[in-house]
Protein backbone atom coordinates (compact mmCIF):
# COMPACT_ATOMS: atom_id res chain seq x y z
CA UNK A 1 0.00 0.00 0.00
CA UNK A 2 1.46 3.61 -0.98
CA UNK A 3 1.83 6.13 1.50
CA UNK A 4 -0.53 8.73 0.98
CA UNK A 5 1.32 12.06 0.46
CA UNK A 6 -1.56 14.42 0.86
CA UNK A 7 -4.27 13.02 3.18
CA UNK A 8 -5.89 16.30 4.12
CA UNK A 9 -9.11 15.71 1.58
CA UNK A 10 -9.58 12.31 3.89
CA UNK A 11 -8.70 14.17 7.00
CA UNK A 12 -11.38 16.41 6.44
CA UNK A 13 -14.23 14.25 5.52
CA UNK A 14 -13.17 12.48 8.51
CA UNK A 15 -13.59 15.87 10.54
CA UNK A 16 -9.69 15.62 11.73
CA UNK A 17 -7.03 18.96 11.92
CA UNK A 18 -6.07 19.80 9.25
CA UNK A 19 -3.37 22.81 7.65
CA UNK A 20 -5.35 24.09 4.74
CA UNK A 21 -9.07 23.61 3.46
CA UNK A 22 -9.25 20.84 0.70
CA UNK A 23 -10.34 21.19 -2.44
CA UNK A 24 -11.49 19.92 -5.92
CA UNK A 25 -13.81 20.47 -8.30
CA UNK A 26 -16.96 18.23 -9.24
CA UNK A 27 -16.22 17.44 -13.06
CA UNK A 28 -12.23 18.48 -13.07
CA UNK A 29 -11.48 16.55 -15.27
CA UNK A 30 -13.55 17.54 -18.26
CA UNK A 31 -14.62 19.47 -21.24
CA UNK A 32 -13.10 23.19 -20.04
CA UNK A 33 -9.59 21.47 -20.53
CA UNK A 34 -8.37 21.70 -23.79
CA UNK A 35 -5.88 18.85 -22.65
CA UNK A 36 -9.30 16.50 -22.09
CA UNK A 37 -10.61 17.84 -25.31
CA UNK A 38 -7.78 16.62 -27.33
CA UNK A 39 -8.05 12.77 -25.20
CA UNK A 40 -11.59 13.15 -26.13
CA UNK A 41 -10.81 13.36 -29.99
CA UNK A 42 -8.20 10.73 -29.80
CA UNK A 43 -10.32 7.95 -27.73
CA UNK A 44 -12.88 8.63 -30.77
CA UNK A 45 -15.93 9.27 -28.46
CA UNK A 46 -17.37 9.28 -24.71
CA UNK A 47 -18.01 6.18 -24.66
CA UNK A 48 -15.02 4.78 -26.11
CA UNK A 49 -13.08 7.46 -23.51
CA UNK A 50 -14.90 6.00 -20.95
CA UNK A 51 -14.31 2.32 -21.75
CA UNK A 52 -10.44 2.71 -22.11
CA UNK A 53 -9.17 2.53 -18.75
CA UNK A 54 -5.85 4.07 -19.75
CA UNK A 55 -6.97 7.21 -21.09
CA UNK A 56 -9.60 7.59 -18.58
CA UNK A 57 -6.71 7.39 -16.34
CA UNK A 58 -4.95 10.11 -18.42
CA UNK A 59 -8.15 12.32 -18.45
CA UNK A 60 -8.33 11.89 -14.34
CA UNK A 61 -4.95 12.68 -14.07
CA UNK A 62 -4.84 16.23 -16.20
CA UNK A 63 -6.28 18.62 -13.75
CA UNK A 64 -3.46 17.24 -11.59
CA UNK A 65 -0.88 18.27 -13.44
CA UNK A 66 -2.58 21.60 -13.84
CA UNK A 67 -3.77 22.73 -10.20
CA UNK A 68 -2.85 21.70 -6.67
CA UNK A 69 -6.00 19.67 -6.25
CA UNK A 70 -6.41 17.87 -2.89
CA UNK A 71 -8.27 14.75 -4.82
CA UNK A 72 -8.36 13.02 -7.86
CA UNK A 73 -12.04 11.73 -9.11
CA UNK A 74 -12.67 8.54 -11.21
CA UNK A 75 -13.15 9.75 -14.85
CA UNK A 76 -16.38 7.69 -15.58
CA UNK A 77 -19.91 8.38 -16.21
CA UNK A 78 -23.25 7.89 -13.75
CA UNK A 79 -25.08 6.15 -16.53
CA UNK A 80 -22.24 3.17 -16.79
CA UNK A 81 -24.68 0.90 -14.46
CA UNK A 82 -27.94 1.31 -16.78
CA UNK A 83 -25.68 0.52 -19.38
CA UNK A 84 -24.15 -2.76 -18.24
CA UNK A 85 -28.15 -3.83 -17.57
CA UNK A 86 -28.46 -3.61 -21.39
CA UNK A 87 -30.59 -0.35 -21.79
CA UNK A 88 -28.18 0.38 -25.03
CA UNK A 89 -26.32 3.68 -23.79
CA UNK A 90 -25.44 6.41 -26.26
CA UNK A 91 -24.17 10.14 -26.19
CA UNK A 92 -26.07 12.05 -28.94
CA UNK A 93 -24.11 14.92 -30.11
CA UNK A 94 -25.17 18.12 -28.40
CA UNK A 95 -27.99 16.12 -26.56
CA UNK A 96 -26.70 14.12 -24.04
CA UNK A 97 -27.32 10.22 -22.96
CA UNK A 98 -30.17 8.45 -24.85
CA UNK A 99 -30.87 4.81 -24.12
CA UNK A 100 -31.84 2.43 -27.07
CA UNK A 101 -34.15 0.49 -24.17
CA UNK A 102 -35.58 2.46 -21.44
CA UNK A 103 -37.50 1.19 -18.86
CA UNK A 104 -41.20 1.46 -18.73
CA UNK A 105 -42.88 -1.46 -18.30
CA UNK A 106 -43.22 -4.57 -15.31
CA UNK A 107 -41.67 -7.06 -18.09
CA UNK A 108 -38.28 -4.11 -18.35
CA UNK A 109 -38.23 -3.68 -14.91
CA UNK A 110 -38.06 -7.38 -14.07
CA UNK A 111 -35.68 -8.23 -17.42
CA UNK A 112 -32.91 -6.19 -15.59
CA UNK A 113 -29.63 -7.90 -14.02
CA UNK A 114 -27.47 -6.59 -11.06
CA UNK A 115 -24.48 -6.76 -12.84
CA UNK A 116 -21.20 -8.31 -12.17
CA UNK A 117 -18.57 -5.24 -11.56
CA UNK A 118 -15.43 -7.34 -12.71
CA UNK A 119 -17.35 -8.56 -15.93
CA UNK A 120 -19.57 -5.93 -17.17
CA UNK A 121 -18.10 -3.70 -15.99
CA UNK A 122 -14.56 -4.46 -15.52
CA UNK A 123 -13.36 -1.28 -17.82
CA UNK A 124 -14.32 1.07 -14.81
CA UNK A 125 -12.71 -1.34 -12.20
CA UNK A 126 -9.43 -1.64 -14.66
CA UNK A 127 -9.39 2.50 -14.71
CA UNK A 128 -9.24 2.63 -10.95
CA UNK A 129 -6.33 0.12 -10.72
CA UNK A 130 -4.44 2.07 -13.18
CA UNK A 131 -5.22 5.79 -11.35
CA UNK A 132 -4.64 4.59 -8.65
CA UNK A 133 -0.98 2.84 -9.74
CA UNK A 134 -0.46 6.33 -11.47
CA UNK A 135 -1.07 8.37 -8.94
CA UNK A 136 1.54 7.02 -6.51
CA UNK A 137 0.30 8.20 -3.06
CA UNK A 138 0.23 12.20 -4.62
CA UNK A 139 -3.48 12.60 -3.22
CA UNK A 140 -6.66 10.46 -2.77
CA UNK A 141 -8.85 8.89 -5.41
CA UNK A 142 -12.59 8.99 -5.16
CA UNK A 143 -14.59 6.67 -6.72
CA UNK A 144 -18.48 7.28 -7.40
CA UNK A 145 -22.00 6.01 -8.51
CA UNK A 146 -25.03 8.41 -9.68
CA UNK A 147 -27.82 7.51 -6.80
CA UNK A 148 -30.87 4.91 -7.37
CA UNK A 149 -33.52 7.86 -7.97
CA UNK A 150 -31.34 9.35 -10.49
CA UNK A 151 -30.44 6.55 -12.64
CA UNK A 152 -34.10 5.46 -12.63
CA UNK A 153 -34.63 8.93 -14.15
CA UNK A 154 -32.57 8.08 -16.65
CA UNK A 155 -33.44 4.35 -17.38
CA UNK A 156 -37.32 5.20 -17.65
CA UNK A 157 -37.65 8.50 -19.33
CA UNK A 158 -34.49 6.92 -21.66
CA UNK A 159 -32.57 10.21 -21.59
CA UNK A 160 -32.17 13.93 -19.73
CA UNK A 161 -35.89 15.25 -19.28
CA UNK A 162 -37.60 18.96 -17.65
CA UNK A 163 -41.13 17.10 -17.03
CA UNK A 164 -40.16 13.74 -15.54
CA UNK A 165 -43.30 11.99 -17.41
CA UNK A 166 -42.84 8.92 -17.63
CA UNK A 167 -40.54 8.38 -13.98
CA UNK A 168 -42.85 10.29 -12.01
CA UNK A 169 -45.83 8.47 -14.13
CA UNK A 170 -44.16 5.02 -12.72
CA UNK A 171 -44.03 6.47 -9.14
CA UNK A 172 -46.87 8.08 -8.95
CA UNK A 173 -48.80 4.81 -10.73
CA UNK A 174 -46.87 1.81 -9.85
CA UNK A 175 -45.42 2.73 -6.79
CA UNK A 176 -44.43 -0.75 -6.35
CA UNK A 177 -42.91 -1.22 -9.96
CA UNK A 178 -40.96 1.79 -8.73
CA UNK A 179 -39.97 0.25 -5.88
CA UNK A 180 -38.68 -2.77 -7.35
CA UNK A 181 -36.94 -0.77 -10.06
CA UNK A 182 -34.76 1.33 -7.67
CA UNK A 183 -34.09 -1.90 -5.22
CA UNK A 184 -32.52 -3.17 -8.25
CA UNK A 185 -30.33 -0.28 -8.99
CA UNK A 186 -29.73 0.47 -5.12
CA UNK A 187 -28.10 -3.50 -5.15
CA UNK A 188 -26.16 -2.83 -8.60
CA UNK A 189 -24.80 1.05 -6.97
CA UNK A 190 -23.95 -1.21 -3.46
CA UNK A 191 -21.59 -4.17 -5.96
CA UNK A 192 -20.34 -1.25 -8.26
CA UNK A 193 -19.10 0.97 -5.44
CA UNK A 194 -17.56 -1.95 -2.87
CA UNK A 195 -15.81 -2.85 -6.69
CA UNK A 196 -14.00 0.25 -6.96
CA UNK A 197 -12.76 0.64 -3.09
CA UNK A 198 -11.07 -3.25 -3.52
CA UNK A 199 -9.72 -1.65 -6.93
CA UNK A 200 -8.24 1.16 -4.59
CA UNK A 201 -10.76 3.95 -4.27
CA UNK A 202 -10.26 5.82 -1.19
CA UNK A 203 -13.66 7.85 -0.90
CA UNK A 204 -17.09 7.08 -2.37
CA UNK A 205 -19.62 10.31 -3.68
CA UNK A 206 -22.75 9.46 -4.18
CA UNK A 207 -24.39 11.81 -7.04
CA UNK A 208 -28.40 12.15 -6.33
CA UNK A 209 -28.61 15.04 -9.48
CA UNK A 210 -32.11 14.12 -9.36
CA UNK A 211 -33.49 14.46 -6.17
CA UNK A 212 -34.07 17.88 -5.79
CA UNK A 213 -37.11 17.43 -7.92
CA UNK A 214 -39.26 15.52 -5.54
CA UNK A 215 -41.54 16.40 -2.81
CA UNK A 216 -40.44 16.04 0.80
CA UNK A 217 -42.65 12.68 1.58
CA UNK A 218 -41.24 11.67 -1.78
CA UNK A 219 -37.82 11.98 -2.14
CA UNK A 220 -37.50 10.43 1.35
CA UNK A 221 -39.13 7.37 0.08
CA UNK A 222 -38.17 7.09 -3.48
CA UNK A 223 -34.83 8.52 -2.89
CA UNK A 224 -33.42 8.41 0.58
CA UNK A 225 -34.45 5.59 1.64
CA UNK A 226 -32.03 3.43 -1.27
CA UNK A 227 -29.16 5.71 -1.01
CA UNK A 228 -29.56 4.45 3.05
CA UNK A 229 -29.67 1.27 1.84
CA UNK A 230 -26.57 1.56 -0.01
CA UNK A 231 -24.56 2.92 2.83
CA UNK A 232 -25.77 0.28 4.99
CA UNK A 233 -24.40 -2.45 2.28
CA UNK A 234 -20.73 -0.89 1.99
CA UNK A 235 -17.42 -1.39 2.41
CA UNK A 236 -16.00 1.64 4.81
CA UNK A 237 -12.80 0.42 5.95
CA UNK A 238 -10.30 -0.78 3.32
CA UNK A 239 -6.53 -0.67 3.25
CA UNK A 240 -6.28 0.07 7.17
CA UNK A 241 -7.70 3.27 6.56
CA UNK A 242 -11.64 4.84 6.37
CA UNK A 243 -13.87 5.16 3.44
CA UNK A 244 -15.72 7.85 3.88
CA UNK A 245 -18.85 8.34 2.20
CA UNK A 246 -20.21 11.45 0.12
CA UNK A 247 -24.25 11.96 -0.52
CA UNK A 248 -24.83 14.82 -2.75
CA UNK A 249 -28.62 15.59 -3.62
CA UNK A 250 -28.97 18.54 -6.06
CA UNK A 251 -31.06 21.22 -4.34
CA UNK A 252 -30.99 19.12 -1.14
CA UNK A 253 -31.66 21.28 1.54
CA UNK A 254 -34.62 20.80 2.96
CA UNK A 255 -33.36 17.42 4.04
CA UNK A 256 -29.75 18.30 4.74
CA UNK A 257 -30.81 17.10 8.28
CA UNK A 258 -32.39 13.71 7.40
CA UNK A 259 -29.12 13.16 4.70
CA UNK A 260 -26.76 13.41 7.76
CA UNK A 261 -28.64 10.61 10.17
CA UNK A 262 -27.90 8.24 7.38
CA UNK A 263 -24.63 7.61 8.65
CA UNK A 264 -22.62 8.96 5.66
CA UNK A 265 -19.50 11.11 6.21
CA UNK A 266 -19.88 13.95 4.38
CA UNK A 267 -22.74 15.95 2.52
CA UNK A 268 -22.37 18.14 -0.58
CA UNK A 269 -24.23 21.35 -0.86
CA UNK A 270 -25.10 23.47 -3.75
CA UNK A 271 -25.15 26.52 -3.56
CA UNK A 272 -28.45 27.43 -3.01
CA UNK A 273 -27.57 27.04 0.79
CA UNK A 274 -25.87 29.39 2.93
CA UNK A 275 -22.31 26.72 4.27
CA UNK A 276 -22.17 28.04 7.53
CA UNK A 277 -26.22 27.72 7.81
CA UNK A 278 -25.65 24.15 6.75
CA UNK A 279 -22.91 23.72 9.31
CA UNK A 280 -25.05 24.95 12.41
CA UNK A 281 -27.98 22.34 10.88
CA UNK A 282 -25.81 19.45 11.20
CA UNK A 283 -23.87 20.06 13.94
CA UNK A 284 -20.68 17.45 14.39
CA UNK A 285 -22.32 14.52 12.68
CA UNK A 286 -20.83 15.19 9.03
CA UNK A 287 -18.39 16.93 7.25
CA UNK A 288 -19.56 19.28 4.07
CA UNK A 289 -18.24 19.50 0.59
CA UNK A 290 -19.30 22.85 -1.35
CA UNK A 291 -20.65 25.08 -2.39
CA UNK A 292 -19.25 27.91 -4.43
CA UNK A 293 -21.39 28.76 -7.17
CA UNK A 294 -19.87 27.48 -10.51
CA UNK A 295 -20.76 30.90 -12.41
CA UNK A 296 -18.33 32.58 -10.04
CA UNK A 297 -15.87 30.89 -12.21
CA UNK A 298 -17.12 33.44 -14.44
CA UNK A 299 -15.94 36.29 -12.83
CA UNK A 300 -12.33 37.88 -12.06
CA UNK A 301 -10.49 36.26 -10.05
CA UNK A 302 -10.33 38.97 -7.71
CA UNK A 303 -14.59 38.15 -7.79
CA UNK A 304 -13.44 34.43 -7.13
CA UNK A 305 -11.06 35.51 -4.43
CA UNK A 306 -14.06 37.55 -2.44
CA UNK A 307 -16.57 34.43 -3.19
CA UNK A 308 -13.58 31.87 -1.81
CA UNK A 309 -13.27 34.34 1.31
CA UNK A 310 -16.70 34.75 1.92
CA UNK A 311 -17.69 31.05 1.76
CA UNK A 312 -14.84 30.07 4.26
CA UNK A 313 -15.76 32.91 6.41
CA UNK A 314 -19.06 31.25 6.39
CA UNK A 315 -18.31 27.59 7.68
CA UNK A 316 -15.44 29.36 9.83
CA UNK A 317 -13.02 28.06 12.00
CA UNK A 318 -12.06 23.96 12.34
CA UNK A 319 -12.06 21.04 10.27
CA UNK A 320 -14.74 19.35 8.29
CA UNK A 321 -14.73 21.70 5.06
CA UNK A 322 -13.97 20.20 1.51
CA UNK A 323 -14.05 23.37 -0.86
CA UNK A 324 -16.00 22.45 -3.82
CA UNK A 325 -18.45 23.80 -6.09
CA UNK A 326 -21.92 23.91 -6.05
CA UNK A 327 -22.18 21.55 -8.85
CA UNK A 328 -20.19 20.39 -11.96
CA UNK A 329 -17.44 23.27 -13.33
CA UNK A 330 -19.24 24.63 -16.96
CA UNK A 331 -17.53 23.33 -20.02
CA UNK A 332 -16.58 27.28 -21.01
CA UNK A 333 -15.09 28.53 -17.78
CA UNK A 334 -11.03 29.10 -18.84
CA UNK A 335 -8.93 27.18 -16.53
CA UNK A 336 -7.54 29.94 -15.46
CA UNK A 337 -9.87 31.40 -13.77
CA UNK A 338 -10.18 27.55 -12.05
CA UNK A 339 -6.46 27.94 -11.10
CA UNK A 340 -7.39 31.31 -9.38
CA UNK A 341 -10.43 29.07 -7.46
CA UNK A 342 -8.31 26.62 -5.80
CA UNK A 343 -5.06 28.75 -5.43
CA UNK A 344 -7.74 31.00 -3.14
CA UNK A 345 -8.64 28.27 -1.18
CA UNK A 346 -5.50 27.08 -0.58
CA UNK A 347 -3.92 30.51 0.31
CA UNK A 348 -6.83 32.26 2.48
CA UNK A 349 -8.12 28.94 4.65
CA UNK A 350 -4.82 28.74 6.80
CA UNK A 351 -6.26 31.41 9.25
CA UNK A 352 -9.46 28.77 9.97
CA UNK A 353 -7.30 25.56 10.82
CA UNK A 354 -4.86 27.40 13.51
Amino acid sequence: MTELKNDRFLRALLKQPVDVTPVWMMRQAGRYLPEYRATRAKAGSFMDLCTNPELACEVTLQPLERFPLDAAILFSDILTIPDAMGLGLRFEQGEGPKFDNPVRTEADVKRLPVPDPEQELKYVMDAVRTIRRELDGRVPLIGFSGSPWTLATYMVEGSGTKEYAHVKGMMYDRPDLMHKLLDTTAKSVTSYLNAQVAAGAQTLMIFDTWGGVLTPRDYKEFSLHYMQQILDGLTRENEGRKVPVILFTKGGGPWLEDMAATGCDGLGVDWTLDIGDARKRVGDKVALQGNMDPSVLYSSPERIREEVATILKSYGPGSGHVFNLGHGIHQFVDPERAGAFINAVHELSPQYHK
